[in-house]
């Protein structure tokens, strides 16, 4: 395994940090992590992430492992060969056309989608994802846009959250400042 780059995120409105590694594997990307924040309902959250992607930046699987508040979290997302989710073992049919997964409480996965739409300046496209959500423990479709606007800059709209914003990231893809949730700390 060969470490490509490192990320440490503070978060932005509420306490938290998160860090990662982009980790090279053969003919895979793999992205390690850990996130130790506070929910916007109050609960305390520490979770250890995972996920592991294609050459060409599709998901193959992720693990999420920790504790929100009181509850244990343990979940094992897989999306197959064919296209088809599932989430510990339960089966995400909606989610057939999504390539890419987000987990909501991290910025790590913006990479992905990033990596693999590899837009020039100027180029804008669609990148639904399948996305995590912690409270309800369950994956849905996450519609996001995003527009290269320079060297480190993309537009990106999530319309599910009423969130659009300019993105800048590193040179290895990474948001290094997410307005009003994320800013890198190194």
């Amino acid at each position: 395994m060969q470490t490509i780059a490192f990320m440490l995120w503070r978060r932005l409105g509420t306490p938290g940090h998160d860090v990662c590694r982009l980790d090279r594997n053969g003919e895979n990307w793999q992205i390690d992590g850990a996130a130790a924040f506070r929910n916007e309902d109050g609960r305390i959250a520490q979770l250890h992430y995972r996920v592991r992607c294609d050459r060409a930046w599709h998901t193959q699987w992720g693990t999420v492992r920790g504790w929100l508040g009181s509850e244990a979290i343990d979940l094992s997302i897989v999306r197959d060969a064919h296209g088809s989710w599932k989430l510990n073992d339960a089966s995400v049919p909606e989610l057939g056309h999504c390539v890419d997964l987000d987990l909501g409480f991290t910025p790590a996965t913006n990479l992905m989608a990033l990596r693999r739409l590899h837009l020039a300046p100027g180029e804008a496209s669609d990148a639904p994802a399948a996305w995590l959500d912690l409270d309800s423990g369950s994956l849905s479709e996450l519609k996001q846009h995003y527009e290269r606007r320079g060297e480190t800059e993309y537009w990106y709209t999530a319309p599910r959250f009423d969130y659009a914003a300019m993105l800048e990231v590193t040179s290895d893809g990474f948001v290094r400042h997410y307005p009003t949730l994320w800013e890198a700390e190194a």
